[in-house]
């Protein structure tokens, strides 16, 4: 995160004697990256963080994946993958490589305890409202918000309504943040850049739960391992730091638009090791009087295209199976654009004056190393996709 942020109880100086109210001592955890060297939170637990009872072997499963061979372009119905479960243990696997997994559950029910010893984790809340309960304290999300969870941060998911939470999960092996072009040396975002702190939603105090004999369950390079801790690991009475979870809805993305088609860059939310994160959202078209307002024909040359469409793709390019929740795949080495009829439909509404918004709302994952397929994406796939660029 790129700014400072305290809440709860904090003495007046780091790492100093910060006594509870029976005269004993909080106890200090720094969450620090980049070994000491980089941006850290440091947090006042009730408890020793480091009272672990009983430590087991999580088996985390459904994790085998096929090569993308041969090569071809897919569309992923995740909403054929919705058999329920919690966010963590019922996530389905669509997509890895060894920068990121990206997978898809229909959370119907609180989860464990968790967090990702590896790297960040993105959320993205398709539909269903949910509380996020962390060591830092909650946030309360939404349809069409993204939540950014710090690596090694312990939360856990509980849906709040009536349905179920439907969440796209991009798991990483390193950090999950904004592009370093929308921030100042100093980091704070720049003026060119489409949100800002503003946009921002963090913990606003702490959560207090009392427990004993807690079960977290932690997902790491080895595997998965379930440890027992003897208090509740939401003991926490106050922290601060610029590393903490934080949700950004994509409502408040501002688009950028020109006189032609602008390339994905321009959506451009999120960058990680390996892989970005872009935001399409509902923006006015083009305005050069010989404007073409879909994209051109190109090849991925070093990346897969993952597109998650929040919402059926309408306009010129309905009609192709691209539903709610589906998920385009366009891999490296394969040349995609308009399909069948899509450049001239768009081109003769634009010319009629019949379009001024495209009402695109979509979440895309370019990867920089190929993808290999999840037993998810394999259980929901249309096998007949590349049939719709036939005679295009």
């Amino acid at each position: 995160m790129p700014f400072y942020r305290s809440v709860g109880q904090v003495p007046h100086k780091r790492h100093v004697q910060f006594r509870k109210p029976d005269g004993g001592l909080y106890r200090e955890e720094l969450m620090g990256t980049e070994g000491f060297s980089s941006d850290s939170a440091l947090l006042y637990h009730t408890y020793a963080p480091t009272d672990v009872v009983a430590v087991d072997a999580w088996e985390i499963t459904g994790q085998g994946t096929t090569p993308n061979h041969p090569l071809k372009p897919r569309l992923v119905r995740t909403h054929k993958v919705d058999e329920g479960g919690d966010a963590v243990t019922g996530r389905r696997l669509l997509a890895a490589n060894p920068d990121v997994r990206v997978s898809y559950v229909v959370a119907d029910r609180p989860s464990p305890l968790y967090r990702n010893a590896m790297g960040d984790e993105m959320y993205f809340v398709e539909s269903g409202t949910a509380r996020v309960e962390t060591v830092f304290g909650s946030l309360e999300v939404g349809p069409r918000d993204f939540v950014i969870m710090p690596t090694s941060a312990t939360h856990r998911w509980v849906p709040t309504g009536e349905e179920p939470v439907r969440l796209l999960i991009a798991e990483s092996t390193g950090g999950i943040r904004p592009p370093k072009r929308y921030l100042s040396a100093r980091g704070q975002f720049l003026e060119h850049s489409p949100y800002c702190e503003r946009d921002l939603r963090g913990p606003s105090e702490p959560l207090v739960v009392e427990g004993e004999n807690v079960d977290v369950y932690v997902r790491h390079r080895a595997g998965g391992t379930r440890y027992t801790y003897a208090h509740h690991p939401f003991d926490v009475v106050g922290w601060d730091g610029q590393l903490y979870p934080y949700a950004f809805s994509m409502d408040d993305y501002e688009p950028i638009i020109g006189r032609i088609h602008q390339p994905p860059p321009t959506f451009q939310t999120f960058e990680a090791p390996g892989f970005v994160i872009c935001s399409f959202v509902p923006h006015k078209v083009e305005y050069h009087p010989d404007a073409v307002i879909v994209p051109y024909n190109h090849a991925n040359v070093d990346s897969d295209e993952l597109m998650f469409y929040v919402e059926a793709a309408g306009g010129a390019r309905a009609g192709h199976g691209i539903e709610t929740g589906a998920i385009t795949w366009h891999p490296a080495g394969f040349i995609h654009g308009p399909h069948t009829n899509e450049l001239e439909k768009s081109v003769d509404a634009y010319n009629a004056g019949r379009i001024e918004i495209k009402n695109l709302r979509a979440v895309m994952i370019d990867t920089f190393r190929p993808l290999d397929i999840g037993e998810a994406a394999l259980a929901s796939e249309d096998s007949d996709y590349l049939a719709s660029w036939r005679n295009a």
